[in-house]
């Protein structure tokens, strides 16, 4: 058929004005729909979306201090074609650690992961999976696990510690990194790692960590020289887990008290056995998420307790109290009963999160409402954060917040439990609570109890900055330790 001009342009304006009412009509259900429950607040920057990401990439925390005085606790940063909603402080934050997978998802964030812990583990599986997955880890870390592992932490902090002089200078970072290592491969890795392969297995470690930079997160099998030496790495881990795992199935001695042997003896639910793969790459992951909180809380908790005399007495009376009760024995009861170094554990913890922002995405509409009585939505497609290295750090949750109190958490004033559950967020909360913190804590007492009892230390570098620019966030430089031994009487 042949159509005139007149014909033609009837023909598109009729078009046009359909699609036109039909915007309309979508606009205003959308107003309509919005009009009751407002979207949150936008952060407004120049020029659009790409002034947030500059903002951003500065550092979210300066960009959450500067914003949260004006914006509140709810409010949304467009970067580039994502909105990321900041959920911050306790009264907003309870749907982001209690959501189902189905209505708040991790795996879409935290797929970066993969190629550093593998295929068909954690996040590189389907929720259900993903589940079961965190059940063997849960497994491994029940109380009766737990007692065991306290012997090899505690035989590992003095055969390291013996090796120090009568007095001397150490980077107490890089001390309590090389002795975290050494104690995570001993209760995790297993025995045959530890006494035969950690030489060459430690190096492997630390170049898959150097292979998480923070370009990973957007771009994780980019190309980069970090990047492939990082894949070298995995590949290599593997095949020696391989081996061991083998071994130890062909062997069928099940007497070893270690996460490698926990995840051997795995099952789903449907009855299937974990696969090598599995094994190793739940390993990697264990690892990962238990060493850098370990090594880094040790170091925090250290620098504070020695600059401050006041908490480092508290310290060294407790451990004087508790070996006029049990003498000079190291058990899981006994490092259960040291209540002050506990709560400066935490307290470290608290003032300094190794994971600064936490991720989700949003798949069903919620709402949230603040502490002012404002309700928002937060709509499909969003990506809502919080951020434990802020929100620890509310001055309406926690008194003086920037001063380290380990009584903070006494039984008397209990700050983390009085404005709700998800007051204290340094390893998650509700259903996503970290279920690896008994082990990091029973770790840092080990060390701690060890160091109070047998040296007397002074910090000779100033007190360590904050690292911000790292995707793991520790303290910045040396933490230079001046040492003497002596036996705590």
């Amino acid at each position: 058929m042949d159509w005139d001009y007149y014909t033609l342009l009837k023909t598109s304006v009729a078009i046009i004005i359909v699609f036109v009412v039909a915007k309309l009509i979508t606009s205003s259900k959308s107003k309509k729909k919005t009009s009751v429950v407002p979207l949150p607040p936008v952060l407004k920057a120049w020029p659009p979306f790409i002034g947030s990401l500059i903002r951003f990439m500065k550092g979210p925390i300066v960009l959450l201090r500067e914003e949260y005085p004006k914006l509140g606790s709810v409010f949304t940063v467009k970067l580039l074609h994502k909105n990321i909603t900041f959920l911050i402080g306790p009264e907003v934050s309870s749907h982001f650690f209690n959501a189902y997978e189905s209505e708040l998802s991790q795996k879409e964030i935290y797929k970066f992961n993969v190629p550093t812990f593998g295929p068909g583990v954690v996040f590189d599986v389907d929720y259900p999976v993903r589940m079961e997955q965190f059940r063997f880890f849960s497994s491994a870390l029940k109380v009766n696990k737990l007692r065991g592992y306290v012997d090899q932490m505690t035989k590992e902090t003095e055969d390291y510690f013996s090796k120090w002089g009568e007095s001397g200078e150490v980077d107490l970072k890089a001390e309590l990194e090389r002795l975290i290592t050494l104690t995570a491969s001993r209760c995790l890795l297993g025995r045959e790692v530890r006494d035969q392969l950690f030489d060459d297995v430690a190096p492997l470690f630390h170049d898959l960590d150097k292979g998480m930079q923070p370009i990973s997160v957007i771009f994780p099998k980019l190309p980069i020289p970090a990047h492939n030496c990082r894949d070298r790495a995995r590949g290599k881990i593997a095949k020696i887990f391989s081996n061991i795992i083998a071994t130890r199935k062909r062997s069928g001695d099940k007497s070893e008290n270690d996460m490698l042997q926990c995840f051997i003896d795995s099952k789903y639910k449907d009855g299937r056995e974990t696969t090598e793969s599995e094994v190793t790459g739940l390993l990697i992951a264990g690892l990962f998420a238990g060493q850098h909180t370990s090594s880094i809380t040790a170091t925090w908790t250290g620098a504070y307790l020695i600059q401050n005399k006041h908490w480092w007495s508290a310290a060294l009376d407790e451990q004087k109290k508790l070996i006029g009760k049990h003498g000079d024995k190291i058990d899981y009861d006994v490092l259960s009963e040291m209540d002050f170094l506990f709560r400066s554990a935490k307290e470290a913890l608290r003032l300094h999160p190794p994971k600064i922002l936490l991720l989700r995405t949003v798949h069903s509409d919620f709402t949230v409402t603040t502490p002012e009585g404002k309700q928002y939505e937060i709509p499909k497609g969003h990506i809502v954060a919080t951020s434990p290295a802020f929100a620890n750090r509310l001055p309406h949750v926690y008194k003086d917040p920037e001063n380290f109190d380990p009584d903070r958490f006494s039984k008397e004033r209990e700050e983390d439990k009085a404005a709700g559950s998800c007051s204290y967020i340094s390893l998650g909360a509700g259903r996503h609570e970290c279920p690896g913190g008994s082990f990091a804590f029973l770790q840092i007492k080990a060390v701690w109890c060890h160091l109070l009892r047998n040296f007397e230390l002074e910090l000779v570098s100033p007190f360590p900055e904050i690292n911000w620019n790292a995707l793991v966030v520790g303290a910045k430089g040396n933490v230079m330790v001046r040492y003497k031994r002596r036996p705590l009487s």
